[in-house]
């Protein structure tokens, strides 16, 4: 085909905003003390609280005064220096937070999303849109109570991640979908001109609440403010619309904070502790004691700090992809476009077999960057789940997981060698005998097996893994021998993807499976990335007469 096929042009989307403009926009006003300026203040106040003393004995000369340095001034007919002095610090800090605003800026185009900051040192980002790994929404507890949220645009490349910290909650919203639509291949359709008096009057009668969010606010709606903040403390998702009222899973909170305490954290603990104890009982000195149970304190905030950045997650599909929201005081909502995961693993910790609990991670090219992104929380489709919550969470995350033969694959590569000893096909090709000598404990569970566009590797005993690799968003394949598996006839072999949390690797194989291994990957991956449609997720499919015509 040449480069003139025709495709059917995307259809139009009116913008939410008038963001995507390509014009340049500033952030949230508040943005630099929210960005770090608070934190400045207060460091600066304890600073002076702290050398008060020695700072009157500067000024004054007096260096044995042992008053109230508030009363020194006084005394001293000086008032007027020290409040001129302290204007001119608040000046100061006003104009250096002022002139950061002024100079943070971005813009949106129909490719790129571009950002400029800096005032001494300039630094310039861009995201192409056509790369968008995610787009993220993030509002932390106190810009929450501004009001305020970061935008976080992932895309593929190493620390090609593009932050706008801060935008005002509902303009966060909006100009997230907008992104989205861009990227997905939607064209913006030229918002109406407005009325410059109508935009007067509304101004004139309520005006803007924050930068440029039009949002008009009087001052006896203080009461509609504190409700809408109210809102926005219990639902992580501000936008209706953006998604299904519904999570797909729900995840009780009994589930959740006892996947937490049965972790391998709470065994390191008791571990810990169980040697603190014999080490007193055993004449230890009291430093081993002073030495170690801060640490055991500590870890109480560990378990508060990943039981509120978990608890009302949720998930569910939109038609810019899936959506994924957690939190209780920092609340994160992250939507991932179809076709950006690379590969899932399905585990189970020993603790929670009893229980029949679940986790599901992922990899995007996003993650690979080492930027905020890139955190445990949101590398996780199922933080814990049944089997039940695993497929529908794989239903979402996989287009076209719905064959039978898919999931008695996933049901297969789960629950392992059960089903085998029950008499039922196991459609996994599995290690052989003789690799008990390099798996004692889990030869009989390392397999692999590839279904339509989805390759899967099972693996683990202690842990039971399940990955799962999306034959079109596979990188190569590696099968490698060392001198112990050559003499045992067994290999190994790696299916490549994006740096991430989940590793597709097989440890023992038969040395004859390789070959036909090596063949259904290489093959599968170049079928399915020629017929992956995912790039422009919302473009329209071009028809059979524009096909023959490019023809």
């Amino acid at each position: 085909m040449s480069e003139t096929a025709a495709s059917v042009p995307a259809p139009l989307a009116a913008p939410r905003t008038d963001l995507t403009d390509g014009e340049w926009h500033r952030l949230h006003p508040a943005t630099p003390v929210l960005r770090g300026g608070i934190f400045m203040v207060a460091i600066i106040g304890f600073i002076i609280a702290n050398l008060r003393e020695r700072l009157i004995d500067l000024f004054l000369g007096e260096e044995n005064y042992r008053g109230d340095p508030i009363d020194a001034i006084y005394e001293r007919g000086v008032t007027g220096w020290a409040l001129l002095i302290l204007a001119g610090v608040l000046l100061v800090i006003i104009g250096v937070f002022y002139l950061s605003w002024r100079m943070h800026t971005f813009r949106v185009t129909g490719e790129i999303v571009e950002v400029r900051s800096g005032v001494v040192f300039r630094s310039n980002r861009k995201a192409r849109l056509d790369r968008v790994q995610g787009v993220n929404l993030a509002r932390p507890f106190v810009p929450r109570l501004f009001g305020a949220a970061r935008l976080d645009v992932t895309v593929a490349g190493q620390d090609g991640n593009v932050q706008l910290a801060y935008l005002g909650s509902k303009l966060a919203d909006d100009l997230r979908r907008d992104i989205l639509h861009l990227a997905s291949g939607l064209r913006q359709a030229k918002r109406p001109a407005e009325d410059p008096a109508a935009i007067d009057a509304e101004w004139t009668a309520a005006p803007p609440l924050i930068g440029p969010v039009n949002v008009p606010v009087a001052h006896s709606a203080f009461g509609d403010v504190a409700s809408a903040r109210l809102t926005a403390f219990r639902t992580p998702e501000l936008d209706p619309d953006a998604a299904p009222p519904e999570s797909v899973v729900r995840i009780p909170p009994g589930r959740l904070i006892g996947s937490i305490v049965l972790s391998g954290f709470t065994v390191f603990l008791l571990l810990a502790g169980i040697g603190l104890i014999v080490s007193v009982f055993a004449g230890s000195s009291g430093w081993v004691l002073v030495a170690v149970l801060p640490g055991l304190i500590g870890s109480v905030g560990y378990y508060f700090s990943r039981i509120a950045k978990t608890l009302r997650f949720s998930i569910a599909g939109t038609s810019d992809g899936v959506r994924i929201g957690f939190g209780l005081l920092s609340t994160s909502s992250q939507t991932l476009p179809p076709g950006r995961i690379h590969a899932i693993k399905v585990s189970q910790p020993i603790l929670w077999r009893r229980f029949g609990w679940w986790q599901i991670n992922f990899n995007t090219a996003g993650q690979a960057s080492g930027g905020s992104t890139t955190t445990t929380t949101r590398a996780t489709l199922l933080p814990v789940g049944t089997l039940a919550d695993v497929e529908k969470v794989l239903q979402l995350a996989l287009p076209g997981f719905d064959t039978d033969r898919q999931r008695a694959l996933v049901e297969n590569g789960l629950l392992g060698g059960r089903k085998r000893d029950a008499g039922v096909a196991d459609f996994f090709s599995n290690a052989p005998a003789r690799a008990v000598w390099l798996r004692p404990f889990s030869w009989w569970r390392t397999g692999w097996a590839v279904s339509e566009n989805l390759a899967l590797i099972r693996r683990g005993v202690l842990s039971r893994d399940l990955i799962m690799v999306p034959l079109a968003r596979m990188q190569s394949v590696r099968v490698s021998q060392g001198p112990i598996r050559r003499r045992l006839r067994l290999a190994s072999a790696d299916l490549l993807t994006v740096s991430g949390p989940v590793t597709a690797s097989l440890s023992v194989i038969d040395v004859d499976e390789t070959l036909v291994l090596f063949e259904w990957m290489s093959t599968g991956a170049v079928r399915s990335a020629l017929a992956d449609t995912s790039h422009h997720w919302s473009r329209a499919e071009p028809t059979a007469h524009d096909e023959e015509a490019a023809e």
